[in-house]
């Protein structure tokens, strides 16, 4: 396929991604929804019904929304016809006459949240991310908890914290407790990033039922990347019994733009062998994970650029989104269209793949290189930039930026 929008080399959106977003612009502030092609935007809500026509009456409504939650309710059927009528119709070579005026460059073009969150669970999906962490804190015998490779963990978080990049946030404040002495209130000392991706869910299922692992298709709309920040000194007083809560709570950043699991599936690979036998409900007859490599560098206040601390890939997720979402539901527990699922911290098996801080300087026993600085944990100033691509047969397809600043607490 090739576009008559001019796509530069290594763009993260080639005409085989088109990611949706919603955009505003300073002559049209009314937040509206978009799909990304090389550096521009074009803008769904104006271009014309006709186009629409015979794929579903509700698109032209549906684009008209200042959040994606109405398409995102509408199912695969439909994604995927617009999504072919976007390649073959409006955004294909010589079909220039029908959109140029709808397109519009990204760098006139302010990005909002792409849906409204009603709910948001995060989960502990990667084996190799579980196991440091259940290494620094309880020894390699109990690495991971007994549970762990039988169902994929999670906890509940905050949606009304889920940010788009971009947005700074303040170091959050909460209880501490020093190893000698009472707890005490104050700014978190030991701020982290977590290199995470989400999906957002599609359509909904009922209050009661519960979503196949195996059909996932109408359910899982697409996926962004994520910064799960954690204030690990306020975390590891706060969890037991019940899990993160305050050190965690205070803000999630989130890529704008969408990219639908329809694009993503050219890059599939298989899925990690699983270490224990797992029940049927979450037993998978075909492979749902994916090569995406992932990227995530810091900026200190005083330093010019980004500099990359670590990599990792998504296919080190032990439990895929499918299972993630069919345990999530098996309960009967509903989900609603833009519902968000975070993966969990994604780390690889090497030291400079791993996925946070906490695990780069080993829980602050060692620093971390940024450019002509060092680092244990993210400093006040310090911007976090995660970054995410596929790439396969001379096809690259990308998310745009995840980043966002921690500012002094308030």
């Amino acid at each position: 396929m090739k576009s008559f929008v001019e796509v530069p080399a290594n763009s993260d959106f080639p005409i085989q991604n088109l990611p949706y977003g919603v955009f505003s612009t300073c002559d049209n502030p009314t937040h509206r929804i978009g799909v990304a092609i090389g550096e521009h935007i074009l803008d769904l809500s104006a271009v014309d019904e006709s186009v629409w026509a015979g794929i579903d009456s509700s698109l032209p409504a549906a684009f008209k929304q200042p959040v994606l939650n109405y398409f995102m309710s509408m199912g695969r059927s439909v994604w995927s016809a617009v999504r072919k009528t976007l390649q073959q119709d409006l955004l294909a070579e010589g079909s220039q006459e029908k959109v140029s005026s709808f397109l519009i460059p990204q760098s006139t073009a302010k990005m909002h949240m792409p849906a409204k969150i009603g709910d948001y669970t995060d989960f502990y999906s990667s084996i190799h991310h579980a196991t440091n962490v259940g290494i620094m804190f309880r020894g390699k015998e109990n690495a991971l908890m007994p549970n762990w490779t039988h169902i994929p963990v999670g906890y509940h978080g905050r949606a009304s914290s889920v940010v788009v990049s971009g947005t700074p946030l303040h170091r959050p404040k909460g209880q501490k407790k020093p190893e000698d002495g009472p707890p005490t209130y104050g700014p978190c000392r030991l701020m982290d990033f977590e290199l995470e991706t989400a999906f957002f869910v599609g359509k909904g299922n009922d209050l009661g039922d519960s979503v196949n692992v195996n059909d996932t298709g109408d359910h899982i709309f697409g996926m962004v990347l994520m910064n799960d920040w954690s204030a690990r000194d306020i975390q590891k007083w706060e969890y037991v019994p019940l899990g993160p809560f305050l050190g965690k709570n205070f803000g999630t950043t989130i890529s704008p733009w969408v990219v639908t699991m329809e694009a993503m599936e050219q890059f599939i690979v298989p899925n990690m062998e699983m270490k224990n036998p797992i029940l049927d409900y979450l037993t998978m007859n075909k492979d749902y994970n994916f090569d995406l490599n992932l990227a995530v560098s810091i900026k200190g206040e005083n330093q010019s650029e980004y500099n990359q601390v670590g990599t990792s890939n998504f296919k080190y997720m032990y439990w895929t989104i499918a299972q993630q979402l069919a345990h999530h539901t098996a309960n009967g527990c509903n989900s609603q269209p833009g519902d968000l699922y975070g993966s969990g911290t994604i780390s690889g098996p090497e030291q400079g793949e791993y996925g946070s801080m906490l695990e780069l300087s080993w829980k602050g026993t060692r620093t971390v290189k940024v450019g002509d600085e060092e680092r244990k944990f993210i400093k006040d100033g310090d911007s976090v930039l995660i970054s995410g691509f596929c790439e396969r047969d001379g096809v690259r397809i990308g998310f745009g930026a995840c980043e966002g600043t921690i500012l002094p607490s308030k």
